[in-house]
């Protein structure tokens, strides 16, 4: 719940301090968590596996080490680093993307722990791995700071940190703020793009070192524009409730916002859409 009024106890109209907001950071989280399972993050996380395997390569993982993927979703990096014969964990706080990442595990035949967990208050021991990743992940926890914390507390001296982050300028920053300004986000909370700032992570991550910044694309290659939107507002959590939350009007509105975002994006000359996004591939070393 957010509290805006300021009772001074005066009866004269002289200007007061701005209020700082009270978020309900638990009850922010449980609507987030209810906004990633809305959908099927899976069918386009399905789409991401490359970025992921680039992340593992960039990070310089070791056979034998010990890797956590925070913020796993459907298991994208965890079985990525899996593949590189590393011993692997991870933590989400939607178990049905958790039961999907289960399976594919399954499937591929890796042991992968999953864990059901919050980025914010990770279930392990201080400098528990040699290596901590998150792709497109930890980024979206409100309280960056306290996520942030967390991913040093549980790196060992030396280990590495490394995250995909969309950037605030890139396609996703751009849908994300159409998306807004039709349904706006909660005051007070940071903008979750900041992650994709190298300056601003520095600044997160205190007790880590950046050692590898690279500005990245990832195409998003659907049929058309339409197709796209048809996709990510029937399986991609956020689209989903933003569609959800309108009228048929607004809805149009909406619709059209992201044609326009996406067709510009656009450089495929054949009816296709080929939409680079850009994202900050960045590792950090525990100092």
């Amino acid at each position: 719940m957010l509290h805006t009024r300021h009772l001074t106890g005066r009866s004269d109209c002289s200007p007061t301090a701005p209020v700082t907001p009270t978020i309900d950071f638990e009850a922010l989280k449980a609507r987030q968590r209810a906004t990633w399972a809305s959908g099927d993050f899976a069918v386009i996380g399905a789409t991401l596996q490359v970025v992921s395997e680039d992340l593992c390569e960039a990070a310089e993982l070791r056979a034998g080490s010990r890797v956590l993927d925070v913020a796993c979703g459907h298991g994208n990096t965890a079985i990525a680093a899996a593949r590189r014969f590393t011993h692997v964990d991870g933590v989400d706080y939607v178990e049905s993307l958790l039961e999907r990442a289960r399976e594919r595990a399954r499937v591929e035949r890796f042991e992968i722990g999953f864990a059901l967990g919050d980025a914010e208050a990770l279930p392990f021991d201080d400098a528990t791995f040699d290596a901590v990743l998150s792709t497109y992940g930890v980024m979206f926890a409100p309280q960056q700071e306290l996520a942030a914390r967390e991913l040093v507390r549980v790196t060992k001296p030396g280990g590495r940190i490394a995250l995909a982050n969309w950037t605030p300028n890139g396609l996703i920053g751009e849908v994300f703020r159409v998306m807004t300004r039709f349904v706006p986000p909660p005051a007070g909370v940071a903008s979750p793009f900041t992650w994709g700032d190298e300056e601003e992570l520095a600044r997160l991550c205190v007790g880590a070192r950046i050692v590898h910044a690279e500005r990245r694309s990832f195409v998003f290659r659907y049929r058309s524009a339409e197709h796209w939107i048809d996709v990510f507002r029937t399986w991609y959590g956020p689209t989903k409730r933003a569609f959800e939350a309108l009228g048929d009007l607004r809805r149009a509105e909406l619709e059209a916002a992201l044609l326009d975002v996406l067709r510009r994006a656009n450089v495929a000359r054949d009816g296709a859409l080929a939409a680079p996004s850009e994202y900050l591939e960045v590792v950090l070393e525990r100092t």
